[in-house]
């Protein structure tokens, strides 16, 4: 089997600390380096549509909602992004034209965001691109790996959720 730099660093801590036990360095250290190899060739793709990742994110958060849309509270706890990090986004693709704001008939204070033609049009694109990108990415792996791979970071995650 192949080599990787984590496999260096792990070695040179065999070296000045064969007392310490530094596998979980292996697991940690390849899924961050992972992670930021990935967000760069995620961030490629919204690019060619004109996306940031969070403006993809708002766009595929209403995409997938209902079609009577969703509140900017919803889409910031779904999005796990500040209130005024939302509202400014919202603003942005409202001035847009990709989403437009529907105020309640009861509370003009409340509102929905829906995506416009364009928006869907535009999300419905950069989707395609998205998910033919992941399959490029995991690509490397068989989708038995694929599967175990997703099961077990579905493990870790369900985990942390616990312990926050």
């Amino acid at each position: 089997m192949s080599s990787d730099s984590v496999d260096t660093i792990l070695a040179q801590w065999e070296q000045v600390r064969p007392d310490l036990d530094c596998s979980a360095m292996g697991v940690v250290g390849r899924l961050r380096r992972t992670s930021i190899a990935w967000k760069t060739k995620l961030d490629q793709v919204f690019k060619q549509h004109d996306l940031s990742s969070i403006e993809f994110d708002i766009l595929a958060t209403i995409r997938r909602s209902e079609t009577t849309g969703i509140t900017p509270t919803e889409l910031y706890k779904t999005l796990m992004l500040s209130s005024g990090a939302v509202s400014t986004r919202i603003e942005h693709l409202v001035k847009r034209g990709l989403i437009e704001r529907v105020f309640s008939e009861q509370d003009r204070r409340s509102c929905k965001v829906i995506l416009t033609r364009q928006g869907c049009k535009l999300v419905d694109e950069a989707l395609n691109d998205h998910v033919a990108n992941m399959n490029n990415m995991l690509d490397v792996l068989t989708q038995t790996e694929q599967q175990q791979l997703a099961k077990l970071l579905r493990k870790i995650l369900i985990a942390e959720a616990n312990t926050n």
